[in-house]
Parts: C-alpha cells; structure tokens; sequence
C-alpha cells in the first residue's frame, strides 16, 4: 500500500476545458482596453501555464503589467473559470473516477495537493464529489504559495508512510519526488513535456494505466 500524492489539473481535472476560453476572455480584455497587443492564443500557449500557481503564472506571463491590472486579470480568469466550472462546463478525464477509486479500494491512501488556491479546491470538490476519492488535500495558498516539494514535508509528517508515490503531470510534481527522495509517475496525457517528465520513474499516456503503474512500482525497498 502506498500514500499516493496526485496533482489535480492535468492529472485528475482536464483543465484546459475551462482554463482556455477563461484564458482568451481575459486577454482579449486586456488587449481591448491597451494592456497587452492583441493575440490569438493557441491551446499551447495557454496550455503551458496549467500546473503553476496563479501568481508565478501572471509575473511569468506578463511581467511588464502594472500589478494592479495583473491582480485585476487574475482574478478575472478565476472567476470566468469559476462559473464554468458551476455550468457544468468542466470535468475529470474520462475514467478518473474509476481510476481512483480503484486506488483507494485497493488500500492505497490519496492525497491532493495542488497549485490552487482554496476556494477552486473546494469548489471542485463539491462539484466533482473529490472527498469520495481523496482522503486528504493541500492547496498552496494556505502554504503562502510555497512550492510543491515544500508543501510536501508537511504532508509526510501528518500523513506517514514508508511507501509515497507523486503523481503528476508537469515538473512541479517531479520536483516533489526528487528534492524529497520519493517515487514518482509522470503523465504524459496531460499537460508538461517528456522531457520534464524525464526524470519520473514510471510514465503513463492515460489516467487508466496508474493502478498499474502503481503496483509495478511496488512497496518501496
């Protein structure tokens, strides 16, 4: 049995259902009133932002905008997902649901830890029933935005195991392996590249195949 620590957008949640048009909706915002110069996104480019939290996507993104109108397109992307998200407009990969919850019958232990603020983890946990699945969950805002592989000490003191396994699919969450010296599954299927998955010890190209991923791994020596 192992203590499983998935990420959720691009893992569990496909993000890019609701973070898209968000996206492009506050650009063109942007764009309309003089902030930035107008410009089709390709899903690429938006894609490449899911997996970070919403301040380090902003300062990377469009480090030359005046902070207030950054906050004011931050939390404008936030609620264009928001009301998405509650129209129904977003969902788990096909098969997530199975997936975890043939994890957690299996006696494993599941934890999400995300880059998210806490009012998305909680919203997305009523409307995709996440508490039937996870068995605990960290979000980095109530870490003051502290990265991933820091949130993680944390979790291993309260949640212990001699047997943990990270899930993900960008390298945030294999930099939560590595610095922790921990075992990792990387997820082709959503949004990072092989080569920031490179250093996971097991790769997948579909949410389906983690079970066995997982048992391949096995109990850790």
């Amino acid at each position: 049995m192992a203590v499983l620590v998935f990420d959720y957008d691009g893992t569990v949640h496909n993000a890019m259902k609701t973070y898209a048009p968000a996206f492009r909706n506050t650009c063109a915002w942007l764009a309309e009133n003089g902030y930035i110069q107008p410009k089709n996104y390709a899903d690429s480019d938006i894609s490449r932002w899911l997996g970070y939290n919403s301040q380090d996507m902003w300062s990377a993104f469009q480090p030359d905008l005046n902070p207030e109108i950054r906050e004011r397109a931050r939390i404008m992307l936030g609620e264009d997902m928001a009301r998405r998200t509650e129209n129904g407009e977003g969902s788990l990969y096909d098969g997530a649901g199975e997936t975890l919850e043939k994890l957690r019958n299996s006696g494993n232990t599941l934890v999400f830890l995300s880059n998210c603020r806490r009012h998305y983890m909680e919203r997305h946990t009523r409307v995709f029933g996440l508490n039937k699945y996870f068995d605990y969950f960290y979000c980095c805002e109530d870490y003051n935005f502290t990265p991933k592989y820091e949130i993680f000490k944390t979790i291993s003191t309260e949640v212990k195991s001699d047997n943990y396994i990270v899930i993900g699919d960008r390298f945030h969450d294999i930099e939560v392996a590595v610095k922790n010296q921990v075992r990792s599954i990387g997820c082709l299927y959503g949004y990072g590249s092989a080569e920031e998955l490179s250093f996971a010890d097991l790769l997948v190209k579909d949410i389906s195949e983690i079970p066995c991923a997982v048992d391949k791994l096995g109990p850790r020596n």
